[in-house]
């Protein structure tokens, strides 16, 4: 006896962190391919397409997490505590604690594949470069060490339970609607401000445009096997290259210059660490310092290729925030990579640059 054969279901992507600021530009990707999508973060957003479920919920939550992986496909892991926030705890019970939680969901689950996102964090203040995936990681600070010691959960679940995950590691991510700390910096260059840059500013320094980086986690999606890849921007240059294009690109009549690294260094840790400033340990370690990534390995295996330079991409962001410098004032209940944030100290220079 003949037996209609049942429609195969279309494949379904849980995006933790979701709501974040990559979140939101990686299920619309998702979207924008037909896949169905699923949403699980503390919050939602109003621009949520009405065909993504959303679920809400912490990571740190077992019982959460296990309810967002039923019946999914591919699980996108970004849920992250970020450098902004200078929590140590939360960096450990969130991005590693949260991590293990969410690869036991999904082996329990029967997910096919996990891609997660982790951080260029974990090279601290590389030896040398470029940096690719045989580099060995030395983080320097809380956060780094959290998104490596996540890593080696990944690993491990690899190993031992045969789950098939991909690590992602991204370079600064930058592009329409990214702010945090760059928000500080549209703001200065919008008022003609002067910015500063430790020492010649000659340090090499890369930029990973978050479309860019998408098209790298969903390529990963589709490929099965572990693996690691370094994402970032073929075409870069010097920390004072970026700024001088941007305030090129302004024309507000912003110029850079340098300020001694060491003492500028010494002022950004300690005023970090009384809660001074909105900058974290990572920032003032390494907007000296030369950080770039060989990507060849994911050209090479996931036939991907960034489309975005640094200049292009931090010109395109300030751009957006010039359009949306109201909403994004007014908000206050954006995560920290989409939202303005307390100057602290750094309002006090801001008068004399």
């Amino acid at each position: 006896m003949n037996q209609d054969k049942q429609p195969s279901r279309a494949r379904l992507s849980l995006i933790t962190g979701g709501s974040g600021y990559f979140g939101c530009l990686l299920r619309d990707r998702l979207v924008e391919r037909g896949e169905t999508v699923r949403v699980f973060d503390l919050v939602d957003v109003e621009d949520r397409p009405a065909s993504v479920e959303f679920i809400q919920g912490d990571i740190r939550d077992t019982g959460a997490i296990a309810r967002a992986c039923e019946d999914v496909d591919v699980v996108y892991h970004n849920v992250a505590q970020v450098p902004l926030a200078k929590d140590r705890e939360a960096f450990w019970s969130v991005n590693f604690g949260g991590t293990e939680n969410l690869l036991n969901a999904a082996r329990t689950a029967g997910v096919a594949k996990i891609v997660n996102t982790s951080s260029s964090a974990i090279f601290g203040v590389p030896k040398k470069n470029p940096v690719d995936e045989s580099t060995e990681p030395t983080p320097m600070e809380q956060y780094g060490k959290a998104k490596l010691a996540a890593e080696n959960l990944v690993r491990r679940h690899v190993a031992e339970h045969g789950i098939d995950a991909t690590i992602i590691r991204p370079r600064t991510i930058v592009g329409h609607g990214r702010l945090g700390i760059f928000q500080i910096l549209f703001n200065w260059i919008e008022e003609g401000r002067n910015i500063p840059v430790l020492g010649k500013g000659d340090n090499l320094y890369q930029f990973v445009h978050a479309d860019d980086l998408a098209d790298a986690c969903i390529r990963a999606g589709g490929r099965p096997g572990f693996a690691v890849y370094n994402i970032g921007a073929e075409r870069f240059g010097t920390m004072r290259e970026i700024l001088e294009a941007l305030c090129r690109h302004a024309g507000t009549g912003s110029k850079v210059y340098s300020v001694p690294m060491g003492l500028a260094v010494a002022a950004m840790q300690v005023t970090s660490m009384l809660g001074l400033s909105p900058l974290g340990p990572y920032h003032s370690m390494m907007y000296g310092r030369s950080l770039w990534f060989d990507t060849s390995r994911a050209q090479r295996e996931l036939d991907w290729k960034s489309r975005w330079s640094n200049e292009e991409m931090i010109c395109e962001s300030y751009d957006w925030y010039i359009r949306h410098k109201a909403e994004v004032l007014a908000d206050s209940t954006a995560s920290p990579h989409k939202s303005a944030i307390k100057q602290g100290v750094l309002a006090i220079l801001r008068r004399f640059s």
